[in-house]
């Protein structure tokens, strides 16, 4: 079977159940498991489907519909988890630090080795959870303001203002898209203090696994020629990697 002939009967059996595993389509399509994971892999980076453990899941949010935290941390998990860890080195002892929202940035804090003494600020409630969790031995901050369930921030005047007031060794910030030099996010007030947490730090960072580069989203919120690193994968094709190097430094693992 010819790869375009696969790929639409994967995208038809996901019009007609959402999700479907890696072993029901080598199933259906007389295929070994490794060329529908290959099939999978090209169809999640070209916007069609999104790559779950196991399988793939149908994308039924609608363009104004911002996935919630819960469908995002179901996604390119081994992705983020290893930018994750490339984030967290960048960490030092005595650091204040800014870790703003996002599924990659949650797992930073069971990344950092070796430091005795941190302190954290953030606007995330899962990224607080992680920290408190966690044997680290650091002060930990959580801006207040109003909640926001779909991404479990806190957002509004009161999150803005005590973000403004405080000054960072560094600060990390995750994504839903970049495109050419502009970084983006779906929602405005989250976009807006995270430009205030980068404009506050001495070293910014932008976290974004590899599926986040060449992508739109709603809101612009700050410049890649404004950043001192981008974090992302080693796997992204050569040419996106020399393609952004014009625009900032890369961390890829």
């Amino acid at each position: 079977m010819l790869k375009k002939e696969r790929f639409l009967k994967i995208l038809s059996e996901l019009d007609k159940n959402d999700i479907v595993t890696v072993n029901d389509l080598t199933t259906l399509l007389d295929c070994s498991d490794m060329t529908i994971r290959r099939d999978l892999e090209e169809l999640s980076e070209s916007g069609k489907l999104i790559r779950i453990h196991g399988g793939a899941q149908k994308i039924s949010v609608s363009p104004l519909e911002e996935a919630s935290h819960v469908e995002k941390r179901e996604v390119h998990i081994k992705e983020k988890q290893d930018i994750a860890k490339l984030a967290a080195n960048e960490i030092d002892n005595f650091d204040t630090i800014f870790i703003g929202p996002g599924t990659t940035l949650e797992l930073i804090a069971q990344n950092i080795k070796n430091i005795n003494s941190l302190r954290v600020v953030t606007i995330s409630i899962p990224v607080f959870e992680s920290f408190k969790n966690s044997d680290l031995n650091c002060e930990l901050i959580l801006a207040g303001g109003i909640y926001r369930s779909r991404s479990g921030t806190l957002i509004g005047a009161l999150a803005s203002n005590a973000v403004s007031g405080l000054k960072f060794d560094k600060a990390f910030v995750g994504v839903n898209g970049i495109q050419n030099s502009q970084i983006m996010t779906a929602n405005t007030e989250e976009g807006r203090i995270q430009s205030v947490a980068l404009n506050n730090s001495q070293t910014k960072y932008i976290v974004a696994d590899k599926y986040k580069l060449n992508r739109n989203d709603f809101y612009t919120f700050y410049s890649l020629d404004d950043i001192d690193y981008l974090v992302t994968n080693k796997s992204t094709s050569k040419e996106t990697i020399d393609y952004y190097q014009q625009y900032v430094r890369l961390i890829t693992n």
